[in-house]
């Protein structure tokens, strides 16, 4: 009798087991979401002053423009 009980506990830890480790798939994505998200914040240290660079003119461009579409003003006072 204890021997059928121990059988039955083994199969039944089994069984959920292999039910976690099946149920688990969310793992990997969070793990390829971390590392994307590493190497994007290590592109952006490397290329710094690269994309400051390029934040500046583009905001000067904008700022430019919208400055010409409403007719200089501001500009001439």
């Amino acid at each position: 009798m204890m021997f059928q009980n121990m059988m039955l506990l083994g199969s039944m830890a089994k069984y959920r087991l292999k039910k976690l480790f099946a149920e688990e798939k969310g793992e990997v994505n969070i793990v390829a979401i971390v590392v994307l998200i590493g190497i994007a914040v290590l592109l952006a240290l490397f290329f710094k002053e690269q994309i400051q660079n390029l934040l500046e003119s583009l905001f000067d461009t904008i700022g430019k423009n919208a400055q010409d579409a409403v007719g200089g003003a501001g500009a001439g006072e």
